[in-house]
């Protein structure tokens, strides 16, 4: 399957713009690879095969990602990548862990403004990467039975706490929230809302829907009022066609 046919503009725009975000990265170590036909070693070879692997995986999806075009891509030979990668899942995981930074997680010393912040730090951060995901590893995912959920738990560091759950606690000790058990289904509301409105329209969430997420949905979960008490405009106008 061809997994550019039949791509919407928006996915398009979205995986060019993850490319070319990685490629600004890496535009000022990229003269230097073949500079004098040096020889690269240890982590310079290797960070050299995990650049030419994310831009084949941008350009071609998981099923063009094989050991053959990425190496050909990064200059070097199939049995160097299997020597350190003995499975393509094992190289695709270490290319993703790379590129797939943490995001910040804000502390302004309350509530509501931590979880507005992450969730304009997420939209930032992830909206194209999240559509190149669910694009261009559409492959892997079938080839392997798991999800997007799944694979974004692997990435993250062992014992890590979610950003929600961090900054539930920040409020807690603040004083903010009380000292109850919580699901963690509502603690982590925001962000799986906000990834929802991103695979929905594969682009990034507007800053109403932000707010809205915050103000009108999470903080009345948890007892606490949002800054805005009436409905947003837009929770009105999608509700009118049904009233």
């Amino acid at each position: 399957m061809n997994l550019k046919r039949g791509r919407s503009a928006e996915e398009r725009e979205a995986i060019g713009a993850v490319g070319a975000q990685a490629a600004g990265r890496r535009a000022g170590g990229g003269a230097a690879r073949g500079a004098g036909g040096s020889r690269r070693r240890g982590a310079e070879l290797e960070d050299a095969i995990l650049d030419a692997a994310w831009d084949v995986l941008v350009e071609h999806g998981y099923h063009g990602f094989t050991y053959e075009t990425v190496a050909a891509r990064a200059g070097t030979s199939r049995p160097v990548l299997y020597r350190r990668w003995p499975q393509r899942e094992d190289l695709l995981l270490a290319t993703l862990t790379k590129f797939w930074q943490l995001i910040a997680v804000p502390d302004t010393g309350n509530l509501r403004d931590d979880a507005i912040g992450f969730l304009r730090n997420a939209d930032a951060d992830r909206a194209g990467m999240i559509t190149l995901m669910s694009v261009q590893l559409a492959g892997y995912f079938r080839g392997t039975g798991t999800s997007l959920s799944e694979l974004r738990d692997t990435l993250l560091p062992p014992g890590q706490v979610t950003a929600f759950e961090m900054i539930v606690a920040r409020a807690v000790e603040r004083g903010e929230l009380p000292d109850v058990p919580r699901s963690s289904r509502v603690v982590n509301l925001p962000l799986d809302l906000l990834r929802h409105d991103m695979f929905m329209t594969m682009r990034a969430v507007p800053e109403e829907s932000i707010v809205e997420i915050v103000d009108e949905i999470w903080l009345p979960l948890l007892g606490t009022p949002g800054a805005v008490s009436a409905p947003s405009a837009s929770a009105v106008a999608r509700r009118r066609p049904q009233e």
